[in-house]
């Protein structure tokens, strides 16, 4: 009997090297497992051995990494800010290097653009006032989505049911970081009425931020647009909060009709 291995590697015989491994980036990148060698072996149509091999390389060149708890890998860094950089005709990271300075401007706060991976939130730019950058967020930073406002803005996009799905099939999604589903709906459902998320000393203690997510011209989330700064600045100035939600949900539309 022919084993399924055996018939991955004949049907995948004539993809080119470059055709597997980005056979590969696609499984991890919707979210599928690296757990099991055969079932990934399986489902990009190649051998046990070449996904051991391909694993091997693209982590080596850091478009992939493993993920620290639950074993398997998601993707790396270089690999997102590259996709990042590509995406849309408009380039969605050099409109956004253009649109962050705006925002630090009007609100005197720290600007990031941040994307979804699975239920990992990660921040790609960030543009900072000259003050003391007070919150530990960096370029780079992984956080689960749901614990910050750029992610919850982003998550607000999804309906209950492709929300569970996501949870349910994503690798980063351990058991210690699973939301607490009553009030992540709630948190979600005061996004959608009125189109940005906020948290007071949420992710950091003395921190507040706003953010409101980035959508293609059909609608899909792309990323998410968020300001934060020390809660005392908020205190000192009343009118910070409404200038701060109208110039984040204003930036976040501008960069959404700038993009496909």
């Amino acid at each position: 009997m022919t084993k399924p291995s055996d018939t991955a590697s004949a049907s995948g015989a004539s993809a080119t090297p470059v055709e597997r491994a980005f056979s590969l980036l696609r499984h991890i990148a919707d979210g599928g497992s690296t757990t099991n060698l055969s079932e990934v072996a399986r489902q990009i149509n190649v051998n046990r051995v070449t996904v051991m091999r391909l694993l091997e390389s693209l982590t080596s060149a850091g478009l992939i990494e493993p993920i620290p708890s639950g074993g398997g890998h998601r993707l790396g860094m270089p690999f997102l800010t590259l996709a990042a950089s590509a995406l849309g005709s408009a380039d969605l990271t050099s409109r956004a290097r253009q649109i962050l300075p705006e925002l630090v401007a009007k609100t005197g706060l720290s600007a990031y653009l941040a994307v979804l991976e699975g239920t990992e939130l990660i921040y790609l730019l960030c543009e900072t006032p000259d003050t003391p950058l007070v919150s530990r967020i960096r370029v780079g930073s992984r956080i689960p989505a749901h614990r910050a406002t750029p992610g919850l803005a982003m998550l607000a996009t999804l309906d209950g049911p492709a929300l569970a799905d996501l949870y349910a099939h994503s690798p980063d999604a351990s058991v210690a970081d699973q939301p607490d589903w009553e009030a992540l709906n709630a948190a979600l459902g005061k996004v959608r009425e009125t189109g940005c998320a906020w948290s007071f000393s949420g992710l950091e203690a003395g921190i507040d931020s706003c953010a409101a997510a980035v959508a293609d011209r059909r609608g899909g989330v792309l990323a998410a647009l968020s300001v934060a700064g020390p809660d005392i600045a908020f205190s000192n100035d009343v009118s910070l909060r409404a200038t701060v939600e109208a110039s984040v949900r204003a930036a976040a539309s501008a960069l959404s009709r700038s993009s496909l």
